[in-house]
């Protein structure tokens, strides 16, 4: 990651030192390492390449990945919150055209309510996320797929923070949800192999009638994609990687496609490539289609294909901030889209970048669909 990163980083800190803290009633022995503390916390990503070589993995205790992920978390919305306080400050002060003072009872109170949101954003980021049960039409299902079940994990981003007992936990409702075929849309980790092995060792258990298909996200080509697409293949997941394959039920058919991420050609890897995954793929077959990004949502929809499953936006993690998520995903970023005459399912995602990791009204899931025949 660039030094303009770290930089970047520093701005929620350095609005929190200069419009909350130094206005403050405190000693300087106080706020000199309140302040640095912050500046400390604000730097997360930069301990995290220090600790293992990536801004993506950091590789300290689980317990102090929680307190970075809620130290900067709550530097992120007490920004915001002072910001707001400033702007109503502001118009105030030209309503009434005098000066006036924040109290310092209310700085302590913004303080303490983005410590507490902080801590709650952490806590559901770290659940086990419950099943999440959606219905889907499917135009021209086949008669033998009416009520086919299907379970979506997506962005589990396995590290420090998302331990093995987490990810079997995962496995266990995931098989307990009875489904015929379970899917991965990417972003199994945050780590290399060699890093990650025995975390992800759960996943083997994963099991459905049909099978267990993945695709790679984003977060796979940060660390070393070859050896990750080997080591997953070798775990029993059949990884569709501008690939399909076909399910058979009574002599009918419906194809289960897969391409790589929007970000494979950056590090040297084979672009998605959709005409390539059906390539010799049956006629009037139903596609449900694995595309890690949703954004090209519309090339899929032309192409055909009746159902995407998509992840890597989390659902934007925070109400609010999922506005700004969805502009750089097409308008795409949480549940169920109507993409002409595609649907589109978003996953919010079953885990959560360890680098920034808080939900707050953006709940993670394990998605049951059921396909039924659309009228």
């Amino acid at each position: 990651m660039r030094p303009i990163f770290n930089v970047v980083f520093a701005i929620p800190a350095l609005i929190v030192l200069a419009r909350w803290l130094s206005p403050l009633p405190l000693p300087l022995w106080a706020k000199i390492p309140a302040g640095l503390l912050m500046l400390a916390a604000s730097q997360f990503h930069l301990w995290s390449r220090f600790s293992s070589g990536s801004v993506f993995a950091p590789e300290f205790p689980r317990l102090i990945v929680i307190l970075f992920n809620w130290a900067f978390g709550a530097l992120v919305l007490l920004a915001v919150f002072q910001l707001l306080l400033d702007l109503g400050a502001l118009l105030t002060m030209l309503v009434r055209r005098e000066m006036i003072w924040e109290p310092a009872a209310l700085r302590y109170a913004v303080g303490g309510l983005a410590a507490v949101l902080a801590g709650v954003g952490v806590a559901n980021a770290l659940r086990v996320p419950p099943v999440k049960n959606v219905t889907v039409a499917i135009r021209d299902l086949p008669r033998s797929f009416d009520g086919y079940r299907i379970v979506q994990l997506t962005d589990l981003h396995i590290s420090r923070l998302f331990t093995p007992g987490w990810t079997k936990a995962v496995v266990d409702r995931a098989n307990g949800a009875g489904a015929d075929l379970i899917v991965v849309t990417g972003d199994f980790i945050d780590g290399s192999v060699e890093m990650r092995r025995e975390d992800v060792a759960p996943l083997q258990q994963l099991r459905a009638p049909d099978g267990v298909y993945a695709i790679p996200g984003n977060h796979e080509y940060f660390f070393d994609y070859g050896a990750w697409m080997r080591h997953l293949s070798s775990m029993n997941f059949r990884m569709l990687t501008n690939k399909h394959a076909v399910i058979e039920r009574g002599g009918e058919r419906l194809i289960v496609a897969g391409v790589t991420d929007l970000s494979a050609p950056s590090v040297g890897e084979a672009k998605p490539d959709l005409a390539l995954a059906l390539q010799g793929a049956p006629v009037r077959a139903p596609i449900i289609l694995l595309d890690h990004q949703p954004r090209d949502a519309r090339n899929a929809a032309a192409r055909g294909v009746a159902l995407q499953l998509s992840g890597h936006t989390h659902g934007g993690m925070i109400v609010g901030l999922d506005r700004l998520v969805a502009r750089g995903n097409a308008g795409y970023v949480s549940g169920r889209y109507a993409v002409g005459g595609m649907t589109l399912y978003v996953s919010n995602g079953t885990g959560l970048w360890p680098g920034f990791a808080l939900r707050l009204g953006v709940p993670s899931e394990i998605t049951l669909l059921t396909l039924r025949p659309s009228e």
